[in-house]
C-alpha cells in the first residue's frame, strides 16, 4: 500500500500578512481629553499633540489668556479645542471644570493630570510648611480631587470605561538633592497611580502615568544649558536632554486605545538616566 501525502502550498508572505495591524490605534479621533495645567509647559504641548491626533481637547490652568491663545493656535491649526479657568486648589474651580467640559463635548474620555509646582531647590530643613503645602496640595492633592469627580462622571455615564494619566517624574525614582517636595509628591503620585488602577478597574477606568526625565521647557533651561550644563547631561547615558517631541510617542500610547490593556503603569521617558549609575 503506497501511503499519499498531501501537502499545502501557502503562499509566500501568507502568515506574515495573516495578522491585521491596526494603524490608527493611536488615534484620538473623536476623543475628549481634559488637560489641566495647560497654559505652559507640557499641558501646552501635549494639547497640541492630541488636538492632531483627532482629540477634542478641554485646557485647563488659571492663567485664561495663555489658554485662550492656545485654543486659538490649535484652531488654526484645523485641530478642535476649548479651555476654562481651572484652579486645582479649587475644589469648586474643579467641578465646574469638568461640568463645562461635559456641557461641550458630553463624553469626558480622557483626564490628564498634568499641573505641577516646585518649591525651588531646597532641602527638607529649608521648605517651610507653606512651601510643603502648596506643592504637595498641587502635585498630588488636586489629583485625587480632580480624578476622584472625574470617576464620579464616569459612573453616571454608565458607560463604564475612562482613562486617568498622570504626569510624575524621575525624581520619583531618582534621589535628587534639593527637591524634597517635589520629588515626595511625585513618588507618592506613582504609588496614587497604582492603587488608582486597582481601585478604578471596577469602572472600566484605566489609570497610567508618564515620568519624564530632563526635558527642555523654558524652565528647566535656566538650569539645563547654565555652567552644570555638562554635569547634568553626562549622568544621561544617551548624553543629551529630552525634547517635548520625545514625550508625543508615550502621551498618545497611554491616551488612546493602543494601551487598552495597560492599567497601573508608570512609562519612564529619560534617555536611560534612572538606569545610570550614580
Amino acid at each position: 500500500m503506497v501511503a499519499t501525502i498531501a501537502i499545502a502550498v501557502v503562499p509566500l508572505g501568507y502568515w506574515m500578512f495573516k495578522t491585521e495591524v491596526k494603524v490608527d490605534v493611536f488615534s484620538m479621533q473623536g476623543k475628549t481629553v481634559l488637560i489641566t495645567g495647560a497654559s505652559s509647559g507640557f499641558g501646552h504641548h501635549f494639547a497640541g499633540v492630541l488636538a492632531a491626533a483627532g482629540a477634542n481637547v478641554v485646557l485647563g490652568a488659571r492663567r485664561v489668556e495663555k489658554i485662550v491663545d492656545r485654543v486659538a493656535e490649535i484652531r488654526e491649526e484645523g485641530g478642535e479645542a476649548c479651555g476654562f479657568s481651572l484652579d486645582v486648589l479649587d475644589r469648586q474651580s474643579c467641578q465646574s471644570f469638568l461640568d463645562q467640559a461635559q456641557e461641550k463635548y458630553g463624553s469626558l474620555d480622557v483626564l490628564v493630570n498634568n499641573a505641577g509646582v516646585e518649591s525651588g531647590a531646597k532641602t527638607y530643613s529649608m521648605i517651610d510648611e507653606d512651601d510643603w503645602d502648596h506643592v504637595l496640595d498641587t502635585n498630588l492633592k488636586s489629583v485625587w480631587r480632580l480624578s476622584k469627580m472625574y470617576t464620579e462622571k464616569v459612573i453616571e455615564s454608565g458607560k463604564k470605561a475612562g482613562n486617568i494619566v498622570n504626569i510624575a517624574s524621575i525624581t520619583a525614582y531618582r534621589t535628587i538633592k534639593g527637591q524634597f517636595p517635589y520629588a515626595v509628591s511625585k513618588a507618592a503620585l506613582v504609588k496614587a497611580t497604582e492603587i488608582m488602577a486597582l481601585e478604578g478597574a471596577r469602572y472600566g477606568i484605566r489609570v497610567n502615568a508618564l515620568a519624564p526625565g530632563y526635558i527642555l521647557t523654558d524652565v528647566s533651561r535656566i538650569l539645563l544649558e547654565s555652567d552644570q550644563s555638562d554635569t547634568f547631561r553626562d549622568r544621561i547615558p544617551m548624553r543629551r536632554y529630552g525634547e517635548f517631541e520625545d514625550l508625543d510617542g508615550p502621551l498618545l500610547l497611554l491616551c488612546s486605545e493602543a494601551s487598552s490593556y495597560m492599567t497601573g503603569s508608570t512609562t519612564v521617558i529619560d534617555g536611560g538616566h534612572i538606569c545610570a549609575e550614580l
